[in-house]
């Protein structure tokens, strides 16, 4: 017969287990409903989407593509050089946003093959200087042939 104590502390380890794995399940549910994968527009293409699956696309602007609609709609074209993704997005744009440069559109998309973006981030280079800053660029920067101090 074995002692009272040993039956509860398996008793412990297990509901331990048991609430772990629960516990387990419920954060990656969670986390499989927010995730949204990146993709570049040929990989979208050769990948099998399904329309109103959340993801990331990533590219550049295409020049000469940016079309605006009514109020705040915007249409444009995503290229990685290879593919090329139309989009349409609803919403105020950063001030980033403009033909050439890089994007990334996170959204779904629709039954058409259209790319409907929730929010769009928009990249830059490491030579990117805000607008207030660019008078005042080349002060911030120390010559090269000037001695350090401490």
């Amino acid at each position: 017969m074995k002692p009272i104590h040993r039956n509860r502390r398996l008793t412990l380890v297990a509901g331990g287990g048991v609430l772990l794995a629960a516990a387990a399940v419920l954060v990656f549910t969670a986390l499989q409903r927010n995730i949204a994968y990146f993709y570049t527009p040929s990989e979208a293409a050769e990948a099998a989407i399904e329309p109103g699956a959340n993801i990331r696309l990533g590219g550049l602007v295409e020049t000469g593509s940016l079309e605006h609609g009514d109020g705040l709609e915007i249409f444009f074209r995503v290229t990685d050089g290879g593919a090329t993704m139309p989009v349409r997005y609803s919403g105020i744009v950063p001030d980033l946003f403009r033909e050439g440069q890089g994007v990334i559109a996170q959204g779904a998309f629709n039954q058409d093959g259209v790319f409907v973006a929730s929010t769009i981030l928009a990249k830059h280079d490491e030579n990117y200087i805000p607008k207030e800053l660019q008078g005042i660029s080349h002060k911030m920067k120390p010559a090269e042939d000037a001695p350090m101090t401490n």
